[in-house]
């Protein structure tokens, strides 16, 4: 007896056998007698073809998967999934309908080979195929910590590397071992099996809707919290709830900064002041020293030209140092506000962290600018070291002693406007002293100059630039209360 086939090859009845109206063609009439379509009963299928069916058994090394065939497709513990070395009482329960891929329709035992992970293989090929083409995320589970990245089970192996498990690089990957994530898939390849996905993507995506309604709510000049997220060396990063935004480095703090480390630790919750917003580019620019008082109104409002104060020096530059005269403020003392003498390099006269005694020159408010002297401090706005020398000089004190910087003044000697060195006090007696001497001198120098009108004219006029620096020392001392004038001889 032959049987009839469809063109699929599938067997329907024996050769003469019609089958039973009403009956599905599981009936047959042969000679006028009704028998059952055994071959309607059997699944027909090819190798390579994904078929549907009911787990009836579980071993420890494999599945047994009824798919309406003549007998049990076998699943091998190791076609179970993606996974190594997995349980198959963990994969599969008894009665679960699950898909499968038919390897091999009879081995060499005749038994019906399957397996479940090609079957998943298959379908999440097509999936992640159609998700790669719209954009449009997948979820997968976590499954393996390896070098570089994670290993996501999406049916296939999908690789998740470090960088993109996050907006920021995360530092402990384990923690996501075992979790269930979306991903955007950012690379396909069919014929290696490959595919690279991306969690960070999905994230940004999430957060671009709260990004912009944060820009859209924040004005410049706003004050608002947030926490350092990130420092680097040229600033530091906010997070206001969504969105980052930079503090410059130049926007810390009033004073100086090295570097935001200084001043700012990650995790630190911070109150910041809205500089600017770029909206297209969805940047924020924040200032952290604008939500403190500014040292500029402490100086207008307590100094100004001719105030003498103490700062420290900050920095030493080829034309000057900068003083610090109140935290967050510095001023410049230019090279020729140093000294009374000339200074060839400021390194000679001060340095970094030097305490010193300052005169505020000229504010400029607007620039944001001090210019301030070391020479002027003392009344009358001249050296007060030009008197001392003088008197010094006629009290035969060595010229090594004649330098305040040698003699180590202190803040208090010039506070009471009385020089001393060593052991030796400059009274006010000695400066008149001095100023007679200086006249005496000028005059002598003047008589010269006027009888020598030969070749020693040149002599005379050095003479005679002595005698009238000479005379300036004691006027400048004259102009101090604490120094009167010379009586008349």
């Amino acid at each position: 007896m032959s049987a009839t086939q469809t063109a699929g090859g599938a067997l329907l009845a024996p050769e003469g056998a019609t089958p039973v109206e009403g009956s599905d063609g599981l009936l047959l009439e042969l000679d006028g007698k009704i028998l059952p379509n055994y071959d309607a009963t059997i699944t027909h299928f090819e190798e390579g073809e994904v078929v549907t069916g009911t787990v009836v058994r579980i071993d420890k090394d494999e599945v047994l998967l009824d798919i309406g065939w003549k007998s049990e497709g076998v699943i091998p513990s190791h076609e179970l999934s993606i996974r190594r070395s997995v349980d198959p009482a963990e994969e599969v329960s008894l009665g679960e309908q699950i898909d499968a891929l038919v390897l091999t329709k009879e081995d060499q035992e005749g038994r019906l080979i399957l397996s479940k992970k090609r079957a998943r293989f298959e379908k999440a090929w097509r999936r992640i195929e159609a998700a790669a083409e719209s954009g449009e995320p997948v979820e997968g589970t976590v499954i393996e910590v390896v070098k570089g990245g994670l290993i996501l089970d999406l049916g296939v192996r999908g690789f998740l590397p470090a960088s993109l498990v996050d907006i920021r690089r995360v530092h402990n990957l384990d923690e996501f071992t075992g979790q269930t994530i979306e991903c955007k898939v950012i690379e396909l390849n069919r014929s290696r099996n490959n595919v690279v996905l991306s969690r960070r993507a999905v994230l940004e995506d999430e957060r671009k809707e709260v990004r912009e309604q944060i820009l859209t709510r924040l004005q410049p000049g706003q004050i608002v919290e947030g926490k350092v997220s990130n420092i680097v060396d040229f600033g530091a990063f906010v997070d206001l709830e969504g969105i980052d935004g930079l503090i410059h480095i130049s926007e810390i703090s009033w004073s100086h900064v090295n570097h935001p480390s200084e001043v700012l630790k990650i995790g630190e919750t911070v109150k910041v002041k809205v500089l600017d917003i770029d909206r297209d580019r969805q940047r924020i620019s924040l200032g952290l020293k604008q939500t403190q008082e500014d040292p500029w109104q402490t100086v207008l409002n307590s100094y100004g030209p001719g105030s003498s104060l103490s700062g420290k020096v900050t920095k030493v530059v080829a034309f000057g140092a900068f003083v610090e005269i109140v935290p967050g403020v510095e001023g410049l003392v230019h090279i020729s506000e140093l000294a009374d003498h000339h200074v060839e390099t400021p390194g000679e006269v001060v340095q970094p962290g030097e305490e010193v005694r300052v005169k505020i020159l000229e504010i400029d408010e607007e620039r944001r600018r001090i210019s301030l002297s070391i020479k002027r401090v003392g009344e009358g706005g001249l050296p007060l070291r030009d008197a001392f020398q003088a008197a010094a000089s006629q009290a035969g004190v060595s010229e090594t002693e004649e330098s305040g910087t040698e003699l180590g003044l202190s803040e208090e000697v010039f506070a009471e406007e009385k020089p001393k060195s060593g052991g030796l006090e400059i009274t006010d007696e000695d400066l008149a002293a001095a100023h007679a001497a200086a006249e005496a001198d000028a005059a002598a120098a003047a008589q010269s100059s006027d009888v020598d009108e030969s070749g020693d004219e040149g002599e005379g006029a050095d003479a005679a630039d002595s005698a009238e620096v000479a005379g300036e020392q004691p006027e400048s001392a004259g102009d101090s209360e604490a120094e009167p004038e010379p009586e008349d001889s």
